[in-house]
């Protein structure tokens, strides 16, 4: 039965009637005759179901008060309409929600019970084919989401993933539902504020239907192919891509007869000698083709000067290249810019299915010089609304010229593109698979002659988390790549079965969509701070599909946006109080975090604290594969974390809102948070401590708890230790039900040790005691230190500034960079656990390479210099606080005042200590016996004067 609009008013009258009638054996029936069931209903076929919710959003698009939704893209009806998948994913805030949690909470029979904080560390494989189907700037491997889900929820429950990225999370219910027929199904509704980001993430968890999807996409891309094939043509002139050897290579180079089809072209910036004013592009003055190697430092073809493009190698004696533009007509813009002057250095093509290289010959140059005079029928956008230095991206010299998205492609692969578009009709499979390949196809697109797969062919691609434009870049054949990816989206289009994940862009700021308390579980892996800048590295894909993020509401640290980390951490905090008010009472939030920033840990902390969650754990996470940026950056980070927060218990609500509450209510809590805080776990022969059920962090977790409701403290630090200890068993510093002692304690008899106690972190004097007991006997990276440091942060005093780990690495301890012998710490021990270094000398390579980039304490004997380097830094940071304006700091960092107050003390400069005392809260003049030292001396020095 075909169904027809029911015209305004309520969307779903005819479907929840249908809903209440529907029956599982009949469904079933109409299944098997080829129907199409969805949302309670059955239709005809997949057409008439997908025309039936397509014109309940066009009806509701029509409705002036849904494009005031909070986070509502910017599009128009026709693209927003063309590429959703109603009721599955729509590329706009989803009306379908409530519908599909109406369907899902129908399916739930499972029994809630409690549910502890997950216990052990996870990772996920980021080299799996279905991962890499589409890229994406930052993903979480489903295979690390699924032991999270499988945790924290029951079959039949309800997730959210308010920032949903690419839909990982829905890959991992989908996974999960498959490996458990016959239970209930879970369900997951997948947000986010990037259309792009629904938009993959719609098409990962879209249900399969029985259309042939490779065979259709290869008569699709091989129609393309035909009408492309002029643009693409080269003489067969070349020598084969598996030769490295110029002779040979000219030796056996193909008489040039027939034509091959070209797969990419190799382009190179043109740059002047700063000495002669000769022009030549950088690819004949650095690239040794044969032996795969691009030179730093380079001579001028001309002059013989000794010539570079980046600042820092002129220490060598190198100049400084200018670059070299040049005047085009932008056939889309339709008037002459100035842009990058570039030429074309290699062609690598396909004969007779065999790989070939030549370097560009006349006719190669005629053929771009014509596909410069096209005119692709596609849009023009400036970069961010914005034109030139569009954003924070955005750098000088290498995006010369590029002020609207589409100057980060040819003219050619523009054409290219412009036929794609034009022949598919909007289908969203087919904007799928060019969305897919988009980065590859543009100027972003890196040559490094030293990286290729065994095939012969450049692996490198794009440089992620950015919009780096290389001097010497690939400009593929759209269609030749898009072709060797077909496979890999057809086999995604069909491994799901019946859907039970639903997609929507909107602003977590604002799930009004869903009702209160009625989410299971949350997973996200929100954006951080400045870690990467979203909707401006998503222009390229949302300039094509037509759909654009709002970006007021994104949360991220942004000098183009106007948002510092105050704004983030309010959208976030808003974000988050969304989250709390959906999730049910007692159930979890996991967040994945990744950030090198301890001000953005902080603003996350606080914003889950306000929103009313309660941490309860903090884990690693490994992803097995680092991003580019992780890779090549020693202060990268590698792991990201895994924070677990719950919302507490109704009854637990119930009592904040009683004015009597009080040490009823904080000695709840504290029980409530032992059920959910992990046991200590075994690993091998140790057993973890967990930080979270020791004393102070007790204490820090109810005071937060209340200071975040306004709530008074009823007990002082001191008397809750008392009554702590008194009303809990406690072992081995952590406290315990008494449910839960004995089996803690059957735990401990049998392992030999336990893990190290953590030390606790608040401030920056004890988070160098911290590095320090890491590092002394296990010297190790920043990448190695830096997600247990974040993890230690929860206590760090709000008064006091954050310190980067990184500074306090290199004000306090040494980093062996590879040059000279490894020193003796780092030596000491490697030897000691690692076999293949043992009995080496300490300017071996392998024990250097295991050695570099690692932090170490330094020897006694150079202590001194460190500290003099450390002080003077100090020094810098108080003389700011000296000449502050405010009359109380709010901020600040309490190991510079203690060294402006010796100094100013070995100065006689007592007024200084006075009047800088005077901007401190009295609770740390008073706590901090160094400072309260110098303090009360200066006063009685000035009293006697």
């Amino acid at each position: 039965m075909k169904r027809r609009s029911k015209g305004n008013g309520d969307l779903f009258i005819e479907e929840s009637r249908q809903l209440r009638m529907i029956d599982k054996s009949a469904e079933q029936q109409a299944l098997e005759k080829g129907k199409v069931e969805c949302f309670g209903m059955t239709f005809d076929s997949e057409e008439a179901r997908r025309a039936y919710f397509t014109d309940r959003l066009r009806e509701k698009l029509a409705d002036p008060e849904f494009r005031k939704t909070p986070g509502f893209p910017k599009g128009t009806d026709e693209d927003i309409l063309a590429l959703s998948n109603p009721p599955y994913f729509t590329l706009c805030p989803n009306p379908f929600v409530n519908h599909f949690m109406r369907l899902s909470a129908r399916q739930k029979t499972s029994p809630d019970g409690n549910i502890h904080a997950f216990s052990d560390d996870v990772s996920g494989n980021k080299h799996g084919s279905m991962y890499n189907v589409h890229p994406y700037h930052t993903k979480v491997p489903p295979e690390a989401i699924e032991p999270l889900v499988q945790h924290y929820t029951r079959p039949g429950d309800i997730i959210l993933d308010p920032f949903c990225g690419t839909g990982m999370a829905g890959v991992a219910v989908e996974s999960i539902n498959s490996l458990n027929r016959g239970q209930d199904p879970r369900s997951i509704i997948l947000s986010d504020i990037s259309p792009i980001a629904a938009f993959i993430a719609g098409n990962y968890t879209k249900p399969s239907v029985k259309s042939k999807f490779d065979s259709y996409l290869q008569a699709f891309l091989q129609k393309v192919s035909e009408e492309t094939e002029a643009l693409y043509k080269t003489r067969h002139s070349g020598w084969p891509a598996s030769v490295r050897d110029q002779g040979l290579a000219e030796k056996l180079s193909a008489p040039g007869q027939e034509c091959g089809r070209i797969i990419y072209t190799v382009w190179s910036d043109v740059y002047t000698c700063p000495q002669c004013a000769h022009e030549f592009s950088l690819w004949d003055a650095a690239v040794d083709l044969f032996n795969s190697a691009i030179l730093d430092v380079f001579n001028c073809p001309s002059c013989n000067s000794k010539l570079c493009k980046e600042p820092k190698h002129t220490k060598s004696g190198a100049s400084l290249v200018d670059r070299a533009s040049e005047t085009w007509f932008d056939p889309i813009l339709s008037r002459p810019m100035a842009r990058q002057k570039r030429k074309p250095c290699l062609i690598s093509y396909e004969h007779n299915g065999k790989r070939y290289e030549k370097f560009p010959d006349a006719q190669d140059v005629e053929t771009i010089r014509v596909s410069d005079n096209l005119t692709p029928q596609l849009p023009s956008r400036s970069m961010m609304g914005m034109g030139s230095k569009w954003g924070d991206t955005w750098r000088s010299g290498v995006h010369s010229g590029i002020t609207h998205v589409h100057h980060f492609f040819t003219n050619r692969t523009l054409q290219a593109l412009s036929i794609l578009r034009a022949r598919h009709g909007r289908d969203t499979l087919v904007e799928f698979l060019v969305t897919s390949g988009m980065l590859r196809m543009s100027r972003l697109n890196r040559y490094m002659p030293q990286h290729r797969d065994n095939r012969n062919r450049e692996v490198v691609g794009p440089l992620s988390g950015t919009l780096y434009v290389p001097s010497i870049s690939l400009e593929i054949n759209p269609v030749a790549y898009l072709t060797s990816k077909e496979r890999q989206v057809s086999a995604l289009a069909m491994r799901h079965g019946r859907a039970h994940s639903l997609t929507s862009v909107m602003s977590a700021t604002n799930l009004s969509a869903i009702s209160d308390a009625s989410i299971d579980y949350i997973f996200t892996d929100p954006p951080f701070g400045d870690n990467l800048f979203y909707s401006e590295l998503n222009q390229i894909w949302e300039w094509f599909i037509g759909v654009e993020t709002a970006v007021n509401l994104e949360a991220v640290v942004s000098d183009s946006q106007d948002k510092g980390i105050r704004e983030y951490g309010r959208l976030m905090r808003d974000a988050l109080t969304e989250c709390h008010r959906v999730l049910r009472p007692g159930r979890w939030l996991t967040m994945e975090f990744h950030n090198s920033k301890n001000a953005v840990w902080a603003a996350i902390q606080e914003a889950l604290g306000e929103a009313g969650f309660v941490v309860a754990d903090v884990r690693v996470l490994d992803k097995q594969k680092g991003t580019t940026k992780q890779l090549i950056s020693a202060n990268a980070v590698m792991k990201d974390l895994i924070i677990s927060a719950y919302k507490p218990s109704a009854e637990i609500e119930i009592l904040c809102e009683d004015p009597q509450g009080g040490t009823e209510l904080i000695w709840k809590f504290v029980r409530g948070h032992l059920t959910q805080v992990v046991m200590p776990v075994v690993h091998g022969d140790t057993m973890e401590v967990v930080a979270e059920r020791q004393p102070h962090l007790l204490f820090d977790r109810m005071l937060a708890f209340c200071v975040m409701r306004g709530i008074p403290v009823p007990v002082s630090a001191a008397d809750f230790y008392v009554s702590l200890e008194q009303s809990f068993p406690m072992r081995d510093g952590m406290y315990f039900l008494s449910t839960q002692v004995s089996e803690y304690d059957a735990k401990r008899a049998g392992v030999r040790e336990l893990g190290q106690l953590t030390l606790f972190v608040t401030d920056e004097a004890s988070a160098i005691h911290w590095v320090r007991n890491q590092i002394g006997n296990k010297p190790q990276s920043f990448q190695d230190l830096q997600p247990q440091f974040m993890r230690e942060m929860q206590s760090w005093s709000k008064h006091e500034r954050t310190v980067e780990l990184q500074e306090i690495l290199e004000q306090n301890f040494l980093r062996y960079d590879g040059a000279g012998p490894v020193p003796s710490q780092i030596h000491s021990y490697l030897s000691s656990n690692f076999k293949d270094v043992r009995n080496l000398k300490k300017d071996a390579p392998l024990l250097v390479g295991r050695a570099q980039d690692r932090w170490y304490v330094p020897d006694p004997s150079k202590l001194g210099d460190i500290e003099r380097l450390r002080e003077r830094a100090l020094l810098r940071e108080f003389e700011v606080y000296k000449y502050s304006k405010e009359r109380k700091l709010k901020l600040f960092r309490t190991e510079a005042v203690r060294a402006g107050f010796k100094a100013a003390y070995e100065g006689q400069d007592y007024k200084t200590i006075v009047s800088v005392a005077a901007k401190l809260p009295e609770n740390v003049l008073q706590e901090d016996e160094k400072l309260l030292m110098y303090y009360d001396v200066a006063s009685m020095r000035l009293g006697d004067e």
